[in-house]
């Protein structure tokens, strides 16, 4: 998880706005918005990486509530296109949402319903898709 952390630091683009990190109150707050906890290593990947931007997908943020990517926000689209309540939006993509459960594992959710393929946590997601985007 360090090396990812770290590897994500050195890719991530400079971009004019630069994107902060989320204080402690700021990853409370978003929970309380969508009524309910978020798994640890979400939290801690929301805590340490969600200032990077890199490729082609934005995950979710929770430091700027005026953000297209702020957390609450993203959830609640998702939630209303039909994306299970239990879920909570991780990043949108151009075929739906990554999307988190409360046990950690991350899946891929459309209109269809969930993709075959599933990551066991949020550090496994970054390593897969979220570098290789």
């Amino acid at each position: 998880m360090d090396d990812l952390i770290e590897e994500l630091h050195t890719v991530a683009e400079e971009v004019p706005v630069p994107l902060e990190l989320p204080e402690h109150d700021q990853v409370v707050d978003a929970q309380e918005q969508i009524l309910m906890p978020l798994p640890r290593d979400f939290r801690e990947f929301l805590m340490t990486c969600s200032d990077v931007v890199y490729g082609t997908l934005e995950p979710v943020t929770v430091a700027d509530p005026s953000s297209h990517t702020y957390l609450p926000e993203v959830t609640s689209t998702a939630w209303s296109m039909g994306m299970p309540r239990e879920m909570v939006a991780v990043c949108e993509s151009r075929d739906g949402y990554f999307c988190v459960a409360q046990d950690g594992e991350i899946k891929l959710w459309s209109e269809q319903g969930f993709d075959e393929e599933v990551w066991e946590n949020i550090w496994y997601w970054v390593r897969d898709v979220w570098l290789e985007s």
